[in-house]
């Protein structure tokens, strides 16, 4: 019985190293979900108030010169694009995600800039940023 003991000791000793190696990527994996939950967040909240047409999306699709046939296209492109960053699975899909939101605030920056909209054409810039960050902290099963 004792060695029964000393062999399940064993087996939870070795479990256990595996779990401590595992944890040294924990910096990496709050990275990549605290960039993508905000990056998802942003996606979710915008494509809502697009597709709801709050005052305030049709608003800014007006003083950027943008028609409002876009703001519905956008706002489906960014709820599907939320939903692909944030399930399992599907790499290809979520490179193109990625790539969608790349141009999309690349877009958006130059039209609040051309808006003369002075720091809040910056925003989008962080937004790449974050997105950036996504990418390069992704685990590898999330990758094409």
């Amino acid at each position: 019985m004792s060695r029964t003991i000393a062999a399940l000791i064993d087996v939870v000793r070795s479990e256990a190293a595996g779990a401590l190696a595992q944890d040294r990527s924990t910096p990496r994996t709050f990275l990549y979900w605290g960039a993508t939950g905000l990056v998802a967040t942003e996606l979710l909240l915008a494509g809502f108030s697009y597709l709801t047409s709050a005052p305030q999306a049709v608003e800014n699709f007006r003083h950027v010169g943008y028609p409002q046939q876009l703001r519905i296209l956008l706002g489906i492109a960014k709820l599907a694009g939320a939903i692909t960053l944030l399930v399992p699975r599907l790499p290809t899909l979520k490179e193109w995600a990625y790539a969608g939101c790349t141009f999309m605030w690349i877009a958006a920056s130059v039209a609040h800039y051309l808006a003369q909209d002075g720091p809040l054409s910056l925003l989008p810039l962080v937004l790449i940023g974050l997105l950036g960050v996504s990418y390069a902290t992704r685990p590898t099963n999330r990758r094409g």
